[in-house]
């Protein structure tokens, strides 16, 4: 869905100008991102009848709970009002007239989570490989519009390692929000790559993770009636392993 936004900043009285400018800066900077990410098609700049500045943003989100997550994620938005109109298609749109033709997907960044690993439970060799457990024992993550905890003792990687060194994971952990809501997150994931890349993530070295593939589909459950949205995508999953950490950075296909 697109909506048009109607930004009216006011600087609370007595404000710094150091904190002016670095919340001006970290604006730019979270509007850049949301740019790339295709939630911000367009920004315009413009003056009401009283010669108040005025910030209109074309915007685009799944819908409106999701676009008020990505608001609240603004540096400025408590300095904000915001006004949003939904905009419906109309039949003379030019961009209307497509054939027939299917939307390419795009990708957009819901979080990175970056988290501390105990030592693995190695269960040894079965019938599908070598199985091994590795706890998640903590860690943070951070999203336009999400942020909070990785909850200790609520997650684990439960791995099947091939004869040739590929991983097989089937990833389980429970995150909290800032704001208390938990988030149920599954991922079956694959970790691949040459013998000489994959024996040095065996012995805990630090690989650049462009060396090798770690991908997963991703699903999120959670009861927060305003990331009900959650609930609804699809999501993938790129990953890097440190050694003694993992990161996650999972996208909305939309």
């Amino acid at each position: 869905m697109e909506f048009l936004v109607e930004f009216r900043v006011t600087v609370p009285d007595g404000t710094p100008e150091d904190e002016v400018k670095r919340r001006q800066d970290a604006e730019a900077a979270a509007a850049a991102d949301l740019a790339a990410q295709g939630h911000i098609t367009r920004i315009w700049s413009t003056q009401s009848e009283s010669g108040e500045r005025l910030i209109l943003g074309l915007y685009r989100a799944d819908d409106r709970p999701r676009l008020d997550a990505l608001l609240r994620g603004l540096p400025l938005y408590d300095w904000m009002r915001v006004t949003v109109t939904p905009l419906g298609a109309h039949p003379n749109d030019p961009a209307a007239a497509g054939g027939g033709r299917l939307p390419d997907p795009r990708l957009t960044l819901v979080y990175r989570l970056e988290a501390a690993l105990a030592p693995p439970l190695d269960l040894g060799e079965v019938a599908a490989g070598r199985r091994r457990i590795v706890p998640l024992t903590g860690g943070t993550f951070t999203g336009p519009g999400l942020r909070g905890v990785l909850v200790p003792g609520a997650g684990a990687d439960w791995q099947t390692v091939l004869p040739d060194g590929t991983a097989l994971g089937d990833i389980r952990y429970t995150l909290r929000t800032d704001r208390g809501d938990l988030l149920s997150v599954r991922s079956r994931s694959v970790r691949h790559g040459s013998a000489e890349v994959l024996a040095r993530l065996g012995r805990g070295e630090d690989v650049d993770p462009s060396e090798y593939v770690f991908r997963a589909s991703t699903s999120i459950e959670t009861a927060a009636p305003d990331l009900d949205w959650l609930n609804k995508g699809v999501f993938v999953t790129v990953g890097g392993r440190l050694p003694d950490a993992v990161v996650y950075e999972t996208h909305l296909v939309e």
